[in-house]
């Protein structure tokens, strides 16, 4: 029997809960702010921020006999995923064969460049951290709004929602919150809701209510993509409400659910905070080389 890398990258992520550590609360995502490899100096996929945490530069056992060191005796290795095409045949109804590509889930294994002896980094680590990260949140709030013609409207109240009928984002007032950095951690969670409009992602289900599987799965791609932006500006966010024991709980049963469930949440994350942020396209890394 093959290995279940949606399990085993599952499994990781609840490691990380079991110890009250919400993995994607700081994804350390952005250009060589994260996580990155050394084969393109390219940051790595979402999903795979969340798996490595540590931010750098990372390799493969390979690249460090390459560059001339080694990988110190009992460093333990860390998960990358990426996914593979795989041809399959199948038969129509007429009985003719035709040859699909179905996505494969694979792993591969990477060592950070601290746990190296001999191997000097390839890229240097450049700190792309916001000048002012109020005004550049506030510039990719006000840009997404306008270029998806998605109203933000902020009204006093204690009411954050995305409204999918409207369109439209509704926030409580800037000053309505104890520290600046929860009203963009908000605001940047609805837009991630309004990303899965049919007019944008198509990735909103019109069947989902609070406490179905549905509302969960897409309650998670918000959390993941909100602590994707919060990131990328240079913001953080008191993690008091968030990491709660019924908080994590609630994700605990989740995940043990569905195995499949944290690698759809983030890879529609992306995408999510990709528009959100009028980025171009970029292929992950498909393998070491």
């Amino acid at each position: 029997m093959g290995v279940n890398v949606y399990q085993i990258v599952t499994d990781r992520i609840i490691a990380e809960l079991e110890n009250g550590i919400i993995p994607w609360e700081k994804p350390w995502t952005g250009v060589r702010s994260g996580a990155y490899s050394r084969a393109t100096g390219r940051p790595y996929s979402v999903l795979n921020q969340l798996l490595l945490r540590k931010p750098g530069e990372y390799l493969t056992f390979k690249q460090a006999t390459e560059a001339g060191g080694s990988v110190r005796k009992g460093e333990k290795a860390s998960l990358v995923v990426f996914w593979k095409p795989l041809p399959v045949k199948e038969k129509t109804k007429d009985g003719k064969e035709v040859t699909k590509i179905v996505p494969l889930l694979r792993y591969y294994h990477v060592f950070h460049i601290d746990q190296c002896d001999g191997v000097k980094p390839r890229f240097t680590e450049d700190d792309l951290k916001p000048v002012d990260p109020i005004a550049e949140a506030e510039a990719v709030l006000a840009d997404y709004s306008t270029r998806a013609h998605v109203p933000i409207i902020n009204e006093k109240g204690d009411r954050a929602y995305y409204s999918p009928a409207r369109d439209e984002i509704h926030l409580p007032l800037r000053e309505q919150f104890p520290k600046v950095a929860e009203y963009y951690s908000t605001a940047f969670h609805e837009s991630v809701h309004s990303t899965g409009h049919e007019k944008r992602l198509n990735r909103l289900s019109k069947t989902a209510y609070f406490g179905s599987e549905e509302y969960s799965k897409e309650e998670l791609v918000a959390e993941v993509g909100a602590a994707i932006l919060m990131n990328e500006m240079g913001l953080e966010t008191a993690s008091s409400f968030h990491n709660s024991a019924g908080y994590i709980q609630n994700w605990l049963t989740v995940l043990r659910n569905d195995s499949k469930m944290i690698v759809s949440a983030a890879g529609k994350a992306e995408k999510a905070v990709r528009l959100i942020m009028d980025l171009e396209e970029q292929r992950e890394e498909k393998a070491a080389a």
